[in-house]
């Protein structure tokens, strides 16, 4: 009878106000669960088809501590409060043992239902979650913003005594890194192919690298003196690999023009066609004439930039020069776009020149001037391209000199043997994992 005298109006008032607060809190944690953990780029998607909760959901989630601040302080408000009902409560019913009962009572009420339930909800499905809860808790977050402002006035302020500086654009900073996380889990996944990967990661490294990294060397440039006989520049410009070559005057660093070899048949083709045209007038062409004009582009060139300019400038074509002017090698727009897609071959390619063999032991015999991050892709390895940007040049900041032939080095967990030498570069090297 005792606790029949207990259960009166006021008895259901303050149940329901538990029920209550306890669903609050259920929303304001499953909430945070979705916006939070929904992906921003699908939001972006659906909300480019329509959906205006996954539009509400961007703008709220804009400001990540302000929506943070607001659904915790909504949070806990709802479980002091429902704690503080409870213990009143159990207290009336219980007396001295209330106290207990009701840490006990709403401990698993809160950790089931207002914590759990609500977050493994949400973490199934949080874009969709994130569209539902959108709009409430952006009225949430207009409603407490000034409590949300001074909370957040004092917490950054307690955050810089201890040296802590917050950056509320952060996640933009960090979209690169959350892409290149994501592919990198794909693929061990098995959820992505290997070469789908590393297209996606070149394109990405474009802004990260410049021409000076994928340029060819000058020491490999093929070139025509403009001074040499027209008829052997023509049989040159024939048998040449490229289609376009660049033209020096009386050294190989003063470059006065590119000559194609398109430009170059078309010229011939007029020579020798016209009225008193033969072969032997090919030897009064005038070289000059049929080359274009150099395009010089600088060394520390972002590739994306370049490629850009390539695609303004409609030419395929730069030769690369330092910041003293003097000629350092030359780029292609299918340089930079090997740098996405991987090596791009043709009829005119030379088989010989392949600069990665594998051998029977497993051991990787690679040309020196092989870049280390084309070795990377090729191999799945990492060895660091900071200090140097070819193989050859790994080794040699590591040995701190120029090795000799047959030379063993250990370092970044790999072997290194240097297999040939030409003068002061080395032409082919033996790597193996250790």
């Amino acid at each position: 009878m005792e606790f029949a005298a207990f259960i009166d109006g006021a008895f259901w008032l303050t149940a329901g106000s538990i029920l209550l607060l306890l669903l609050l809190s259920a929303f304001f944690s499953g909430s945070e669960t979705a916006l939070t953990a929904a992906s921003r780029g699908k939001l972006r998607a659906q909300a480019d088809k329509g959906s205006r909760g996954a539009r509400a959901a961007l703008t709220i989630t804009e400001d990540s501590e302000k929506l943070i601040g607001a659904i915790l302080l909504g949070n806990n408000v709802a479980n002091i409060l429902s704690a503080a009902l409870a213990t009143s409560l159990f207290s009336r019913l219980f007396g001295a043992n209330g106290i207990a009962v009701a840490t006990l009572v709403m401990t698993s009420l809160v950790l089931v239902f207002a914590e759990v339930l609500p977050k493994t909800y949400a973490i199934t499905s949080p874009e969709t979650a994130a569209s539902r809860v959108a709009r409430p808790i952006g009225l949430l977050i207009l409603t407490m913003t000034p409590v949300v402002s001074f909370v957040r006035i004092i917490v950054r302020g307690l955050l810089m005594l201890f040296g802590v500086r917050t950056d509320p654009d952060r996640h933009i900073l960090s979209l690169r890194e959350e892409i290149v996380g994501a592919l990198a889990l794909g693929h061990s996944e098995g959820a992505m192919l290997k070469e789908d990967r590393d297209r996606l990661l070149g394109a990405l490294d474009l802004n990260d690298r410049t021409v000076e990294e994928i340029m060819r060397h000058r020491s490999q440039l093929e070139m025509v003196d403009a001074e040499s006989d027209p008829a052997e520049i023509l049989s040159q410009v024939l048998a040449s690999p490229h289609t376009r070559l660049p033209l020096f005057k009386r050294e190989r660093e003063n470059i006065v023009g590119v000559i194609h070899a398109k430009d170059l048949l078309r010229a011939v083709d007029k020579t020798v066609r016209g009225e008193d045209g033969n072969l032997a007038s090919i030897r009064e062409m005038d070289i000059l004439s049929v080359a274009k004009k150099p395009y010089f582009v600088p060394e520390t060139t972002p590739l994306d930039e370049q490629m850009r300019e390539f695609l303004k400038r409609r030419t395929h074509f730069a030769l690369v020069v330092d910041e003293y002017g003097d000629l350092r090698g030359l780029i292609t727009l299918e340089d930079i776009i090997e740098e996405i897609v991987g090596e791009i071959t043709d009829e005119f390619d030379i088989d010989a020149e392949h600069p990665l063999k594998r051998t029977e032991t497993g051991d990787c015999i690679v040309d020196g001037a092989m870049t280390i991050r084309d070795l990377n892709r090729a191999t799945d390895w990492s060895l660091p391209d900071d200090e140097a940007n070819t193989i050859a040049g790994l080794v040699i900041h590591e040995a701190q000199t120029i090795p000799a032939e047959g030379q063993v080095f250990s370092f970044h967990g790999f072997r290194f043997e240097v297999m040939a030498r030409k003068e002061n570069r080395i032409t082919r090297i033996k790597i193996r994992p250790l």
